[in-house]
């Protein structure tokens, strides 16, 4: 199985399965250099294109079993800071519309989760990423995502609750559904909430849009760049996947956010082998 899985990615430029050759240090160097300086790893073409095809079978197929989470959220992930004047970053919120398939419920033979439980995989992202030991994490439902977004989906403005994401594009919206950042807003010495301030009252200038690649791996410091998915239009989904590591091998997220995002706060004990699931 690991050598199918394997099949799927570019072993040329991305030898994850010879981590002592020079072809690969000098790549996750250059990675780890690309992350620290402006935010974000792009591994473009780290998916063949005949593995861009299958995970896109894989996540049409899975895409029904997406839950759909429509509300307003600010910049922080939080309800809205009372102590501030309502335009500022921490009060505001916004719009958002998005998709998520749960860990849970894909299946073991889909491509999408053996690429996350590959051991290869893990490997490469600690290597870039330098963090200590990661391990997968341990949520049984977001662990591993497959976002799906469509028509009139967004996400909003924020910034993440983890220090770095990892995402796979897999298809692209007909239109929009773009990755906007303006990188290491947080880090600035002055004080971020001025530059907040200006992009979320439309001042894009010092935003930079992440093309949306099919096949590109991508590693991103979300908790200090501000970042959002532009408004979708158009009956193509826009498919990514979404993998989880952590630095401690057993935290898992609140029922809380369980309940937002999927809709329910139990997991299956094993995907189940039809969707939608018969009434008992």
């Amino acid at each position: 199985m690991a050598a199918e899985v394997l099949s799927l990615i570019d072993r040329v430029t991305y030898p994850v399965d010879d981590r002592s050759g020079a072809t690969y240090r000098a790549m996750v160097d250059a990675a780890h250099h690309q992350l620290t300086t402006t935010g974000a790893a792009e591994l473009s073409g780290f998916i063949t294109p005949d593995g861009v095809a299958a995970l896109v079978a894989d996540a049409e197929s899975l895409a029904e079993r997406a839950y759909h989470s429509v509300g307003s959220g600010t910049a922080f992930l939080g309800p809205p800071d009372t102590t501030v004047d309502d335009d500022h970053p921490r009060a505001r919120r916004m719009p958002y519309g998005v998709r998520a398939v749960a860990y849970d419920v894909i299946p073991r033979t889909s491509p999408l989760r053996q690429l996350y439980e590959s051991p290869e995989v893990l490997a490469l992202v600690s290597d870039i990423v330098r963090q200590g030991t990661l391990h997968p994490y341990a949520d049984p439902f977001g662990a591993l995502n497959l976002a799906v977004m469509g028509h009139g989906d967004e996400l909003q403005w924020h910034y993440d609750q983890t220090d770095f994401v990892v995402s796979l594009a897999i298809q692209a919206a007909t239109e929009g559904g773009h990755f906007e950042v303006v990188p290491k807003l947080r880090e600035r010495s002055d004080h971020h909430a001025t530059g907040e301030r200006a992009v979320l009252d439309g001042d894009h200038r010092e935003v930079v849009t992440l093309e949306m690649r099919p096949g590109t791996l991508l590693i991103f410091g979300g908790r200090t760049s501000l970042h959002r998915v532009s408004p979708l239009s158009g009956e193509r989904l826009r498919h990514v996947g979404l993998l989880a590591y952590d630095t401690e091998p057993d935290r898992v997220g609140t029922e809380a956010l369980r309940q937002t995002r999927y809709g329910r706060t139990s997991p299956f004990a094993e995907p189940p082998a039809q969707w939608p699931i018969a009434a008992s």
